[in-house]
This record gives C-alpha cells, sequence and structure tokens, in this order.
C-alpha cells in the first residue's frame, strides 16, 4: 500500500472518531445527561459551545506546534485529551464537572479535528496535499453515521456514562495507535530553522486582505453548516414537511456531501479550488430559495444542494489557504483563519434558533443571503494570489 494511501486510511479512521466522540456526541447523549444531572438540555449545549470557544483560542497554537513538530506528536496528544475529556464528562455530577470536561474537550477539539489533521497532511506533502485532504474527509463524512447510532446503542445499554467511557477507551485503544502510524519527521526542526516554517509578514498588501476574505468565507459557512445540523428538521417543519419527511430529508445531507466530495477527488481537482468553492458556496442559497418557494416537496432538493455545497466546503477550509498563500505557516495560519469561524459555530444553533423560532422557515433568507456574501466574498479573491514558502517544506524530513 503507498504511504499516502494509507495516511489517507488511518488519518481518516482516527478522525471519524475524533468527531463522532466530540462534535456529535451532545446530539445524542444531551438529554441523558440532562436528566441525570438535573440540568436542561440547553445548559448542555452551552458547554458544548464554551467547548468550542476553547478550540477557537486553541486552534493558532495547535497549528504552530504541527508547523515545527509534524502531526504525529500533537495528534497522539489529542487522544489522550479527548480520554481524559470523555472520562471526565462520564464522571460528572453537577453543572461544574460537565462544563470542566466540555472544557478538556474544547482542548482536543481545538489541536485534533480537521484542521490539524489537514495542517498534519500539509506538513507532509506540501502544495501536494489536496488530493490528501479530500480523502480523509471522504472517510470522517461519515462520523455522523457511525457515531451517531454507535452513541445511541451505548447509551441504551451502558447509560450515558458507559458511552462516554467507551468512546474514552477507544482514543486509547484505537485513536492512539492510529496516529501513531503517521510518518513522523525524522529529525526535529532546529531552531534556526523554525522560522521558515512560520508565516511571514506578507509582502504584498493583497495578502492580508485575502486573509481576511477567507477567514469571512470560513465564518459564514461554519454559520451556516452549524445552523442546519441543530435546526434542520425543524425548519422543514415549518417549510411545511412532515416529521416523517423532514428525517427523510435529513438523511440525503450525508450522502450529498460524500458524492460531492467525490466529484471534488474527480472532475473537480482538476480545477483551481477557487472554483468548486464559488459553486458550493452557491448551492446553500440555491437550494433555500427552492424551498421558499417549494415549500414541502422541495425538502429533499434543498437537503441535497445543501448537503453537496457543506461536504465541497468543509474541503475548500484545507484546500484554499494552501493555494493561496503557500504551505509555509500552514497551520499555524489555517488556525488564525478558522478563530471566527469557531466562534460563529459556537454561536450558531442559539442565534439560528431565535431566528427560526420568529421567522419559521423565512429563516432561510438569512442563511441564504450569508451564502451569497461568501459567494462575493471568494469573488473577491485571485486565483493567481501569491503563495509563500516553499512547494513542500517537509519534502527532505518525511519517511
Amino acid at each position: 500500500m503507498q504511504e499516502r494511501t494509507r495516511t489517507v486510511i488511518v488519518l481518516g479512521a482516527a478522525q471519524t472518531l475524533a468527531w463522532a466522540s466530540s462534535y456529535y456526541l451532545p446530539a445524542m447523549l444531551a438529554a441523558p445527561m440532562a436528566n441525570d444531572l438535573g440540568i436542561t438540555v440547553p445548559t448542555v449545549f452551552a458547554a458544548f459551545s464554551a467547548a468550542l470557544l476553547v478550540s477557537a483560542l486553541l486552534g493558532p497554537y495547535a497549528g504552530r506546534a504541527i508547523d515545527l513538530w509534524g502531526g504525529r506528536p500533537v495528534l497522539m496528544g489529542t487522544n489522550v485529551v479527548f480520554a481524559l475529556g470523555l472520562a471526565g464528562l462520564g464522571l460528572a455530577q453537577g453543572p461544574a464537572g460537565l462544563f470542566a470536561a466540555w472544557l478538556v474537550l474544547g482542548i482536543g477539539m481545538g489541536s485534533g479535528l480537521y484542521e490539524a489533521a489537514f495542517a498534519a497532511l500539509v506538513r507532509l506533502y506540501g502544495r501536494d496535499s489536496r488530493g490528501v485532504i479530500t480523502g480523509i474527509t471522504l472517510i470522517a463524512g461519515f462520523a455522523s453515521t457511525v457515531g451517531w447510532p454507535l452513541s445511541t446503542l451505548l447509551e441504551a445499554n451502558l447509560g450515558w456514562r458507559g458511552a462516554c467511557f467507551t468512546w474514552a477507551g477507544l482514543h486509547l485503544l484505537l485513536g492512539l495507535p492510529l496516529n501513531g502510524s503517521i510518518p513522523r519527521l525524522q529529525r526535529p526542526v532546529a531552531p534556526e530553522q523554525q522560522a521558515k516554517l512560520l508565516p511571514t509578514p506578507a509582502e504584498e498588501p493583497g495578502t492580508s486582505r485575502a486573509a481576511v476574505l477567507l477567514a469571512l468565507v470560513f465564518a459564514i459557512t461554519w454559520f451556516v453548516s452549524t445552523a442546519m445540523a441543530a435546526h434542520l428538521p425543524q425548519l422543514l417543519i415549518a417549510s411545511g414537511a412532515t416529521v416523517a419527511a423532514a428525517v427523510a430529508a435529513g438523511a440525503l445531507i450525508g450522502p450529498a456531501q460524500v458524492a460531492a466530495r467525490l466529484l471534488e477527488f474527480g472532475l473537480l481537482r482538476r480545477m483551481h479550488p477557487l472554483v468548486s468553492a464559488r459553486t458550493a458556496t452557491l448551492l446553500h442559497p440555491v437550494g433555500a430559495a427552492v424551498l421558499i418557494i417549494g415549500g414541502a416537496p422541495a425538502a429533499a432538493a434543498f437537503a441535497l444542494l445543501h448537503g453537496a455545497g457543506n461536504g465541497i466546503l468543509t474541503i475548500a477550509k484545507g484546500t484554499l489557504p494552501l493555494v493561496l498563500f503557500g504551505p509555509q505557516g500552514y497551520g499555524q495560519r489555517q488556525g488564525l483563519l478558522m478563530v471566527p469561524a469557531r466562534i460563529a459555530q459556537a454561536v450558531s444553533p442559539w442565534l439560528f434558533g431565535i431566528c427560526l423560532a420568529r421567522w419559521g422557515a423565512g429563516a432561510l433568507w438569512l442563511s441564504g443571503a450569508l451564502g451569497l456574501v461568501a459567494f462575493v466574498a471568494l469573488l473577491l479573491l485571485r486565483q493567481n494570489q501569491p503563495a509563500t514558502g516553499p512547494s513542500s517544506p517537509a519534502a527532505a524530513t518525511t519517511r
């Protein structure tokens, strides 16, 4: 098996575990947690939002560490952090323990999810990382498909605490060896060489402008995707769909994401990532217009369009910083670009929930308009944006 294929498989599997046991955990366990701890479900989600804020603040530092030492030690460390946070969650006896455990999980999320995995791949393969980034998103795109049923099964048989302990054990027994098998840097980066692997001040004014535009795009797309993940069934019901139809339409999002990523891996990989990203940002506004005009019968079409756009945009979050700015300092830059996105992600369920409660299906006007703003921002980015740094900073140091 070729090294890159093997890396994609093991890192994709590790990412599936990381996402399933953190980001997708509250959807299935929030209610039993709240009942057992004597708190409300929104309190559980408030702790989850606090974890997302921690991950936003930690992202640049985790990215810098990967730039200097490679992804292997950082990602292995996150398996231990995830295990500690999940074990703490299983031991929580009240709101204080709940929030403390989620804050620990926030550390793992800030240094162990997609941004860290993308940085690890760029540190290994430099500019030639688009295919491997797409590959791990194809595998980890099934995190909810695996995580939600497994969390439900574990909760039914072991209780929510047993589910948390089981996920913690999987990080130590499965995740740690998987991340430990990622190619390592053969020698540490010498102090005098470290500056070459970190972002340098932009030589052209357009570079900082491009960073601001890209951060805006990421913040908007994460806001919209998180809002849909939290409220899609209720949104479709507000559009006139039955509960069964809303659930059935929601089930189409996962396959649509994977299908779009396969398209990106095949046909769209020959195009500049800006082209596919611009196309993807339009799919949610188009789907919103279709649902507003067509009502309940258009629920499936909306889910397919939104899912396809979200699938490609997940890849764009990894590839656009690479092609626009180059591999030098990719991890730290990626972490900085994602800070607004993580904050938007944290407030999205609450804010969009208010809009949905007040406007019903009219809340689609907000998400659709935001998608158009992201499209315009991408139009302002140039395909020939100057990139800095060597073509593959790790080419001579990986095995």
